[in-house]
């Protein structure tokens, strides 16, 4: 009853971070209005689903520099020869993807039907590949068994994979610049899933999310792949369902382009957690070990990965929803860092004008409560 006082005050919704239709319907019974970040890559790890995934990456090198080879050739003789090559290259990597589109699609339908009526924001591929990959000799020996391969060439992809700062490497849109099939299959995955439940009767409010954005052309690229592959199954499937398109703002610069990135972004989403990363200058694998000390000694009031750095941190974001705002007008924030669900960063949120917060279900009730204090205020 008190809970459902504070959703009648509050103007922020709340939503939650799901990955599974568990997760969703359990953040639906403590209130929550929908999904505010689905991680897709939780799902890439799930039973046998790994090997499709180990098999695209062993293969990906091959075929980028099979297009580059293309690319390049100056004669037909040239191209035709290097045309063989390709196909087989092609055919093991988009072989690997299409073992790949049931199962995320069967995904999506349970977490669409769990959010009936309710947005559900999907990010699209995170993290590095390196993180698919067994790093130990005995698991890449079993890799290299599994795909009948030697384990030279798993450890070889392993190496040629490393990054000295992954968080910071080849990650994100970045890998559908380079692999633009691996969005178009999770593109597929959603849309029909989504065509798939409609048809049962429930109402779906699908909205793609597109990470790591850091220009507009690098979105626009993506975003053209996507919007490409969601007409060829709105054409095969003789169905159109309502979709968005929007981006994850959690590279500085995409904060500081905001009014650019908007002419493309039906909505933005804030991942504080990279964004105060990467802000900041702080690692959060490696911070913990000294933040504390400077929490202690007055030179930060808090943890910034806890709560929001309002004054520094803060500004990007406030600055990143004005200059979105100013290009559309009715450009969806909200957040989905860890700080969506926790009070003092949920209060910056109802001063900043953001639509939403989104939070792990656990917190939602908090969520709420916070958000309605702040309309008080």
């Amino acid at each position: 009853f008190f809970l459902k006082i504070c959703d009648r005050v509050r103007k922020l919704g709340v939503r939650t971070n799901a990955d599974t239709p568990g997760d969703a319907r359990r953040a639906r019974e403590f209130g929550a209005e929908g999904i505010g970040l689905c991680r897709t890559e939780h799902m890439f790890f799930e039973g046998e689903r790994i090997w499709p995934v180990r098999q695209m990456i062993l293969v990906a090198d091959d075929y980028t520099l099979m297009l580059e080879k293309l690319d390049a050739a100056q004669t037909q003789k040239q191209k035709k020869a290097i045309e063989k090559e390709y196909a087989i290259v092609r055919k093991q990597f988009e072989g690997a993807l299409k073992k790949l589109l049931p199962v995320q699609r069967s995904d999506f339908e349970g977490i669409f039907k769990a959010m009936a009526g309710l947005p559900v924001t999907i990010r699209l591929l995170d993290p590095p590949l390196h993180e698919f990959l067994p790093q130990d000799v005995k698991n890449q020996a079993e890799m290299a068994k599994r795909l009948n391969v030697s384990p030279r060439v798993v450890k070889a992809e392993v190496e040629r994979l490393h990054e000295f700062n992954p968080m910071l490497g080849h990650r994100g849109c970045r890998l559908a610049i380079s692999y633009p099939a691996i969005y178009r299959m999770q593109a597929r995955a959603v849309v029909e899933a989504a065509l798939n439940v409609k048809k049962k009767g429930i109402v779906v409010l699908p909205e793609i999310m597109i990470p790591l954005v850091g220009a507009l052309a690098e979105l626009k690229m993506v975003k053209d792949e996507i919007v490409d592959e969601i007409k060829m199954v709105f054409k095969e499937r003789k169905a159109r369902i309502k979709y968005m398109i929007g981006t994850m703002i959690e590279v500085p610069r995409a904060a500081l382009t905001a009014d650019e990135i908007a002419t493309e972004a039906q909505f933005f989403s804030f991942g504080t957690n990279d964004l105060t990363q990467m802000t900041m200058g702080f690692s959060r694998d490696d911070a913990g070990k000294f933040l504390g000390e400077y929490v202690n000694k007055g030179i930060y009031a808090a943890d910034p990965f806890q709560k929001l750095d309002q004054t520094g941190v803060g500004k990007l974001v406030e600055m990143g929803t004005k200059l979105g705002r100013k290009i559309r007008k009715k450009l969806k924030v909200g957040i989905c860092g860890e700080h969506g669900g926790e009070p003092d960063s949920i209060d910056f949120c109802h001063r900043v004008g953001m639509d939403y917060v989104s939070c792990s279900p656990f917190r939602v009730p908090i969520a709420r409560l916070a958000a309605a204090q702040a309309a008080v205020k």
